[in-house]
């Protein structure tokens, strides 16, 4: 493979880089006087941009060559779990997630396991002449791929201004906010159908075109222009016989697996500015850029699938309330800590049933039954509304719109002594506000409408978030503290709906953080304030 990378830096930069990588950047910058012919500022992004990527970017991290963007960019940019989560999100609207067996319990089983085993083999494609993914071997695709894997250089690219019609026969997958490449990366490669990289940016196009030659991905076009014009450039779906209309007036048809069906886009992919000019975060999404409330219209159009990527801290039901035809809500969190929020729009599923064929997967990639299999949702043939999936690492949960606005919270006695166990919903869930589904799901009771901690007095194994023992509750009396607190020298506090902090609890009660007691601060419905003290369960 020809080694681009003497094309974005010079030798004495690789050389600086290679020795250097492992130092501190910060004493590195004190050195431009000694080597001059050294890009300083372009070797410091290097060193950290690859630092950073061994925690959040493992698999690219071990690739030699790979070009990293500044640490701006760096911080930004999806970390391998959740471009993973997308790029099996991608599959499955598509109709590519493994088929299962007939029997429930191993039906999920069989599911994970060939997801697990697909995923090991597609994040092993840097490298290698050809991108190997089992699905991209089947069928039509097969064909296509074959035309990609025989071009002399890996990655193609188009330059100078796009004109109407370039694209739209050869193109299945299209991002039109590349960045630095990572999603776009992993899609491509998990459907292996032509799929084009756009950017605005020239060095970030120049650093995708090394970087996606260094990873294997021979079905990348890398267009250095703007993403609207581009989607402008694409025609829209051609009418057959097996077509419908739906209100939007787009046409579409309905195979088992769209990348069957013949060549055309059909999935796109956005993640706009979530900025203003002052560098101000936006709470509203027509005041992203580009505003994708103005163009969903023309991207459904286009193409079958739309993905939008959000910020988690933007309203997830007034982003839904700006669009038409939200599919999906997709919550992700890491560690218990929301990272994304993930729209997927479709003209086709507008008003009607998400699809018998559907599987959610878990953040790690893994394949779960279908809600229909699970029984969490009755009768989602007659659903027809939005479906809220929540992701925290290997934990999922699924609801739907009507079954939200449906279910009611239940709330504990204020005398709550009976009560055995302590649930704290994950960071998804939290983020998603389906509360009353929590607690007819799991016949859990909250301690108060405002406290979004969960009690029971059997244990759940099933609850999605961190579950607690408890071992005293203690109101804020001097003596009935001093009794139930005896001993305990330590503990990790956190404060729901209650009047002080984290900060000024823990020194009014002199505990020192850590230690395996949990101690959760709230108010309960008859607006006494409690300490419940807890062990993990």
């Amino acid at each position: 493979m020809t080694n681009h990378s003497t094309e974005i830096m010079n030798q004495a930069t690789l050389d600086f880089i290679c020795q250097h990588q492992d130092d501190d950047v910060r004493q590195l910058a004190f050195l431009g006087s000694k080597y001059p012919e050294v890009d300083m500022p372009f070797a410091l992004d290097q060193i950290r941009g690859r630092k950073m990527a061994r925690v959040k970017l493992p698999r690219w991290a071990s690739i030699d060559g790979i070009i990293y963007p500044p640490h701006i960019s760096m911080e930004q940019c999806s970390s391998e779990q959740t471009a993973l989560y997308k790029a099996e999100l991608a599959a499955r609207l598509l109709g590519l997630s493994p088929s299962s067996s007939e029997n429930g319990e191993e039906k999920e089983k069989e599911s994970e396991n060939a997801s697990n085993r697909h995923l090991s083999e597609i994040c092993e494609f840097a490298g290698k002449g050809a991108v190997d993914s089992e699905f991209a071997k089947n069928g039509a695709t097969y064909e296509k791929q074959q035309i990609l894997t025989e071009v002399d250089r890996n990655v193609n690219e188009i330059k100078g201004e796009p004109h109407e019609g370039d694209f739209s026969e050869e193109t299945g997958f299209v991002d039109l906010t590349g960045g630095f490449g990572v999603d776009f990366s992993y899609i491509a490669s998990r459907l292996g159908v032509k799929s084009m990289y756009v950017e605005r940016q020239t060095h970030l196009c120049e650093a995708a075109k090394e970087n996606f030659g260094r990873l294997g991905l021979k079905n990348a076009i890398v267009k250095n222009g703007d993403g609207i014009e581009v989607l402008h450039s694409f025609l829209p779906k051609k009418k057959d016989a097996a077509s419908a209309d739906d209100s939007l007036g787009i046409i579409y048809d309905q195979p088992l697996s769209l990348l069957k069906t013949k060549l055309g886009l059909k999935l796109i992919f956005i993640d706009p500015a979530r900025r203003d000019d002052a560098g101000n975060k936006v709470v509203s999404l027509k005041d992203c850029t580009p505003d994708v409330t103005v163009l969903q219209e023309e991207m459904l159009s286009k193409a079958d699938y739309v993905i939008i990527k959000l910020s988690p801290m933007l309203d997830w039901h007034r982003a839904v309330s700006e669009l038409n035809c939200v599919k999906e809500v997709h919550i992700i969190s890491v560690n218990n800590e929301c990272k994304e929020l993930l729209l997927v729009l479709s003209a086709r599923n507008k008003g009607k049933n998400v699809g018998s064929n559907s599987f959610p997967v878990t953040n790690n990639g893994s394949v779960l039954p279908s809600a229909e299999d699970s029984g969490h949702i009755e009768d989602a043939a007659d659903a027809g509304n939005l479906r809220i999936y929540c992701i925290n690492d290997i934990q999922s949960f699924i609801c739907d719109e009507m079954e939200m606005e449906e279910s009611s919270v239940k709330i504990a006695p204020s005398t709550f002594e009976e009560m055995q166990y302590l649930y704290e919903p994950n960071a998804s869930l939290m983020k998603a506000g389906c509360f009353g589904v929590l607690s007819e799901r799991y016949d859990a009771r909250m301690l108060s409408r405002n406290s979004h901690l969960f009690v029971s007095m059997e244990p759940i194994k099933a609850f999605p978030g961190r579950s607690f023992r408890i071992m005293a509750i203690s109101s804020f009396n001097k003596k009935e503290l001093r009794r139930h607190l005896s001993g305990i020298t330590k503990a990790n506090i956190a404060t729901r709906n209650f009047p002080l902090s984290v900060a000024e609890l823990r020194k009014r009660l002199k505990l020192k953080d850590g230690g395996e007691t949990y101690i959760f601060a709230t108010t309960l419905s008859d607006e006494s304030h409690v300490l419940v003290i807890t062990e993990k369960a």
